[in-house]
């Protein structure tokens, strides 16, 4: 049953944010400027990206014993993969993948959306995850904060 909320899950939400709307945008909106090689870098960012959630979601599944939607969160806190480095991996791949599209097609739409989309997951972590994973998780998640950056990996 995790399973098929995890399968649900992936095609609502970055389904629809990462695939379904910026090609609806790229294909109705007008680009500021011809891409030309600009567009063909969108696909490494997307692979990336993409890649990305798959890792995450797959993480949440086996590791952590739940989906990423918050109603049905992992059982576990999830620490292994990408959240080794970031404690938001997935939003970070979004925004990977949303900057291809910005890549693709260079209309005000698709190159706002990287930014949007970071103010919304911030707001949403600060106000929402943060919280709700200390009180769940207590110390284990204090220690793991510390240890972890919220967006950018430190780098050695």
């Amino acid at each position: 049953m995790t399973l098929l909320k995890t399968i649900l899950f992936l095609c609502l939400v970055p389904g629809l944010l990462l695939g379904y709307l910026p090609y609806r945008v790229a294909a109705a909106d007008v680009e500021l400027f011809a891409p030309g090689v600009l567009a063909w870098l969108a696909f490494p960012f997307w692979l990336l990206g993409g890649a990305g959630v798959l890792w995450c979601v797959w993480n949440f599944l086996f590791y952590g014993k739940g989906t990423p939607a918050p109603i049905d969160p992992p059982r576990k806190l999830v620490t292994v993969g990408l959240y080794r480095f970031v404690r938001n991996p997935m939003y970070v791949s979004a925004i990977v993948a949303l900057l291809g599209w910005s890549l693709w097609s260079p209309s005000v739409p698709l190159l706002a959306a990287p930014f949007l989309f970071f103010t919304a997951a911030h707001l949403f972590v600060t106000g929402y995850e943060e919280p709700t994973l200390k009180k769940k998780f207590g110390a284990v998640y204090e220690d793991y904060c510390r240890l972890v950056p919220r967006w950018i990996p430190k780098l050695k």
